[in-house]
């Protein structure tokens, strides 16, 4: 409708409020969108606007599209964007405080259960050691890849150990659950299924060094299940925390394209003026 009918966008409604009031109002996040790569001119005639309870753009949770002499602006109840933000959030930011100190506690109690468990395995040599003190089966690959395998462990470990424990030392506001606890908590949860991924890894090499001589089927199917099954239901669980970090990488990476290359997300037409005033 809006690349149909462009004059919709002026469209006011009964408490005053235009199309952005609207669309953030109601989450849709595909109206602003299209909204916001609007003229220059047109978009700030909208969002200066403020409706018929003096709420502005701001007071509806935006922030970087709005001039910066609204953000100390006061609707009708004396509240200011960031004060109403707090006040209808107070109770849900409570809930995040609750549920990520809990979650990190548990994590960062079974990031140091796997870290224990592989330092304990680096000075258990798998088929034992010779008179000189020589692993015996130093020479089988299956020895290399416990070995390695062994220290990512440890090292992955140890590494979401700080990552949940730098969460825990956080200040809990509203402007660390934007990005920096999610980030965290996000690389702890990365770190932890590749610490027990690589520790299911180890302990598979291990029970291939100890029955390697066997050829029977059954030892490698008891293995692959062993090996596989618990890092499978583990990284089925964490699913939507890996999507949600795959999105976040993707934001970074447009965020700095558009700092070494800001030509590069101009409109078509601002962009071919730009180039012809460089030619």
């Amino acid at each position: 409708m809006i690349e149909s009918y462009p004059q919709v966008i002026e469209y006011i409604s009964n408490d005053e409020e235009n199309i952005l009031h609207v669309a953030i109002g109601h989450r849709q996040r595909d109206i602003y969108r299209r909204v916001k790569k609007m003229e220059v001119i047109m978009k700030c005639r909208l969002v200066s606007q403020i409706d018929k309870n003096g709420d502005t753009l701001l007071h509806h949770h935006v922030r970087k599209i709005i001039p910066s002499h609204y953000i100390m602006h006061c609707n009708n109840k004396g509240k200011t964007a960031d004060e109403l933000f707090q006040d209808t959030h107070a109770d849900l930011l409570k809930l995040a405080q609750q549920w990520i100190k809990e979650t990190s506690q548990s994590c960062s109690a079974v990031s140091v259960l796997v870290a224990t468990v592989v330092f304990a395995a680096a000075y258990t040599v798998p088929g034992g050691n010779d008179a000189s003190g020589r692993p015996n089966f130093i020479d089988s690959p299956f020895f290399v890849l416990f070995t390695i395998m062994d220290v990512i462990s440890l090292a992955c470990s140890l590494t979401s150990v700080v990552m949940f424990l730098s969460i825990l030392s956080s200040p809990f506001e509203y402007e660390n659950f934007k990005a920096s606890l999610p980030r965290k908590l996000i690389i702890g949860f990365t770190l932890l299924f590749f610490s027990v991924t690589t520790t299911m890894l180890s302990f598979a090499a291990t029970i291939f060094l100890l029955l390697h001589f066997q050829k029977k089927a059954w030892t490698k199917t008891l293995i692959y299940t062993a090996a596989f099954l618990p890092v499978s239901m583990f990284a089925l669980m964490q699913f939507p925390l890996y999507a949600a970090f795959n999105k976040l990488l993707r934001t970074l990476t447009n965020k700095i394209e558009k700092k070494v290359y800001p030509q590069k997300f101009l409109p078509p037409y601002l962009r071919t003026k730009k180039l012809n005033k460089l030619s």
